[in-house]
């Protein structure tokens, strides 16, 4: 009997193709719209996290003055860090696997007829295992080499390309300002950030080589911070910030005049926040499938209107309520589910697009199509219910006098 029934729905939805496929237009358009704008939300996340993870693992920045981060805020001074802090902090802090004092410079490098206008960084080889970053070619710095500040540098990609092309600049000579610096490695390309930051654009030297030669005084800029896997960045924080506090002598109700910023607190915010926009967007898309099931409900009722003396005859012979009720709610239910199907694949075929063309990551959440899936045929059976019912408790005889 229920097969009969579903063949019924199935020849009465054949008999009106066009009018079938504009009622199902609506749950089309509401699945392919949610699908699209939670799979892009969610390669959107996975691009965030993996743009600021690549900065470094478990990693904490250190730097002086109070950092503003709000619409049109600044970074007060304050003094710079030494070398005695950066030892201070891994001398006395638990949990870290490495500590990379740094400073910085923007300049001109030359190499032949080739300029480039880059940033010049003071290292330590513990800002390679920071940073998580290793060597397309060459290698590190010694610890001789570290220890004297000799001119030899590691360059980025970016600055590769801009000043050697396609030759392997491995063991040529570049200028810095005035110093002439040996190119000992080349650094592997980690792309932009998230905040269009070109990570490849950069130039490391022995942080001695460039106090004394770039800047002539001893500051550091910033201290780099890896935790150890399995020990909280929040707890590593906050021991950062009362041992600096002891060493800048500051007092019991002062502030800061330095901070640490904890990236995993970065991912998480920004994770969130496009999460909740995922969210968001998704809820939007969704009320194309109420109107969806609204146009189903109206189409519906229409048939019944005109399928009345149809109705009639199939009560005076004996169907029951209960198969007319069924009949009518099946149809909805098919109208539905396929206009899901349609919208599920209409939907990943877009969001495989869209992600392609903004270069994010295609991140297919089974469970998001499940549920656009069966809520759509859900809506089938909320909004077909009311107009099988109508048609369920026809008068017979009423229904045959229709015209």
């Amino acid at each position: 009997m229920m097969w009969e029934t579903i063949l019924l729905a199935l020849r009465a939805i054949r008999r009106n193709v066009l009018r079938s496929s504009l009622t199902i237009l609506g749950i089309v358009i509401g699945v392919a719209a949610v699908i699209t704008m939670v799979t892009l939300g969610g390669g959107a996340t996975a691009q965030v996290t993996a743009e600021i993870s690549s900065l470094g693992s478990n990693m904490l920045q250190v730097r002086p003055g109070q950092d503003f981060r709000g619409p049109g805020g600044t970074r007060s001074s304050a003094d710079d860090f030494k070398i005695e802090d950066a030892e201070a902090i891994s001398r006395e802090v638990f949990g870290l696997e490495a500590v990379a004092p740094t400073a910085s410079t923007n300049t001109q490098v030359i190499s032949g007829n080739r300029n480039w206008s880059t940033t010049i960084m003071g290292v330590t080889n513990a800002f390679l295992q920071v940073r998580d970053w290793s060597l397309a070619s060459g290698r590190e710095f010694t610890e001789a080499e570290l220890r004297s500040g000799r001119a030899v540098c590691i360059i980025g990609a970016t600055v590769k390309t801009e000043l050697f092309g396609e030759t392997d600049p491995v063991g040529q000579t570049i200028r810095l300002k005035k110093i002439s610096s040996q190119v000992i490695g080349v650094l592997e390309s980690k792309g932009q950030t998230g905040f269009g930051q070109d990570q490849d654009d950069m130039v490391l030297i022995p942080l001695r080589a460039f106090q004394r030669r770039l800047k002539g005084d001893s500051d550091v800029g910033a201290i780099y911070v890896s935790a150890l896997d399995g020990i909280s960045t929040t707890t590593v924080k906050e021991d950062i910030e009362r041992l600096m506090r002891e060493r800048r002598h500051i007092s019991s109700g002062q502030d800061d005049n330095f901070h640490v910023r904890d990236m995993q607190e970065i991912v998480s915010t920004l994770t969130s926040t496009t999460r909740v926009l995922t969210a968001l967007l998704g809820a939007v898309a969704a009320v194309s499938l109420l109107v969806g099931g609204i146009g189903i409900m109206n189409i519906m009722l229409v048939s019944v209107t005109e399928r009345t003396r149809e109705i009639g005859t199939r009560l005076a012979i004996g169907a029951l309520e209960r198969e007319v009720l069924m009949q009518f709610l099946i149809e909805a239910v098919v109208l539905s589910s396929f206009g899901g199907l349609i919208g599920v694949i209409l939907g990943l075929v877009s969001a495989g697009i869209g992600a392609q063309i903004l270069g994010m990551p295609f991140v297919l959440n089974p469970g998001i199509v499940a549920i656009a899936f069966v809520f759509s045929a859900a809506v089938g059976v909320v909004f077909g219910f009311f107009p099988a019912r109508q048609a369920a408790r026809l008068d017979p005889i009423e229904a045959l006098r229709h015209e």
